[in-house]
């Protein structure tokens, strides 16, 4: 993919799985929720005292794989550090992570749902990528 597929893949709704480094272990995979920004960062959210909160930190470098399970079949990966670690304001950012994925109405009452705790939002520069684009393979 060049950068502009690039981008459109990762602007369309995927679940993404970040991957990172454990002490004495397998790296942990685990499913999340992105938001890109087109030609700069990305970010996702979790709780700083869940297993994957506890292994991020500023410069903690990360993998996300965000994939279309369907034929033809593509990815993007990226690799990069975390350059922040910032709040996370209900209005600002749960809210239109959770519409952009389960849609308005869902998205609301999901997050109505949830017991309140602190998130964080980690922001990393992705720096390698890596992509598969099936469909430019389709024919040939």
């Amino acid at each position: 993919m060049n950068p502009k597929q690039r981008d459109d893949f990762l602007l369309d709704i995927h679940v993404g799985i970040l991957s990172l480094n454990q002490p004495h272990r397998g790296p942990l995979s685990t499913p999340v929720w992105y938001w890109y920004e087109p030609g700069g960062h990305l970010w996702f959210e979790t709780q700083p005292d869940s297993r994957k909160g506890r292994l991020l930190d500023i410069g903690t470098r990360i993998s996300l794989c965000v994939q279309d399970e369907k034929p033809p079949y593509a990815y993007v990966s990226i690799e990069g550090p975390v350059i922040e670690i910032a709040e996370d304001d209900f209005d600002q950012h749960q809210v239109p992570m959770a519409c952009r994925y389960l849609g308005e109405k869902a998205g609301r009452e999901y997050l109505a749902s949830l017991t309140p705790s602190e998130w964080k939002r980690y922001i990393v520069k992705p720096e390698r990528w890596s992509t598969f684009n099936g469909s430019a393979d389709v024919g040939k």
